[in-house]
């Protein structure tokens, strides 16, 4: 009897040890499957990393509808400038939100005075500009012409490429501000206006002062920041 029982109790101590191994096998899997998860999240969480050029109107379609704001100021050592932006381009004014949430506008600048012409910024020669716009593949944006939306003084529109580029796409990177009391007509239906300037025209003024080189860029940098307003 005493064999027997010592028996049943070597038996029971193996299953009671089989029983705590599938405990810490089962624990050690959900630990594991958590850990999955968590970076699954984390992974659809990761900062805008869905926008690319092939899914560009998608992409800020959803985008405005959670981001209506539609005033931005740039800042310059010349003074500011502060612009609307409007609700029917809402692809245009959706991007440059975006833009300036990203604060890849703070480390560019106004690369271009045209004198009597326009004031262009959104471009410079640091890595991180070139970097920002790999990221999310140099996309372009289809136009967005409006009627009620002409190169008028203190117009904000988009600049694009001129040669091979029929369908007249937009670059969202870079911009242009119309500072002819003319206007800028012959752009109409060219380049999409989607803003314009509610106060900083002296600053614009300024600025068109500056001693330029060739190629129209200023002599002196003109570092600008864009922040949100409203």
């Amino acid at each position: 009897m005493k064999l027997r029982s010592f028996f049943i109790i070597i038996l029971l101590s193996i299953i009671h040890i089989g029983c705590d191994n599938k405990k810490s096998e089962k624990n050690t899997s959900e630990k594991t499957l958590k850990t999955i998860k968590e970076k699954q999240v984390k992974k659809v969480k990761k900062r805008w990393d869905s926008l690319n050029s092939k899914n560009v109107e998608a992409f800020f379609t959803e985008y405005e509808k959670k981001n209506k704001e539609s005033k931005v100021i740039i800042k310059t050592k010349f003074g500011n400038i502060k612009l609307r932006l409007y609700d029917d381009t809402p692809i245009h004014r959706a991007n440059f939100i975006f833009l300036t949430k990203i604060k890849y506008f703070n480390t560019t600048e106004i690369y271009r005075v045209a004198k009597n012409f326009v004031i262009q910024g959104g471009n410079s020669d640091e890595t991180y500009t070139k970097t920002q716009r790999r990221l999310y593949g140099n996309y372009l944006i289809k136009p967005e012409f409006r009627k009620n939306r002409k190169h008028k003084y203190g117009a904000l529109a988009s600049t694009r490429h001129w040669e091979d580029n029929p369908n007249k796409l937009s670059n969202p990177f870079e911009f242009y501000i119309v500072h002819s009391r003319k206007g800028a007509h012959h752009l109409n239906n060219e380049h999409t206006v989607f803003g314009e300037v509610i106060s900083g025209f002296d600053t614009m003024d300024k600025i068109s002062r500056v001693k330029v080189g060739v190629d129209e860029w200023p002599t002196n940098d003109i570092h600008m920041t864009v922040e949100i307003l409203d």
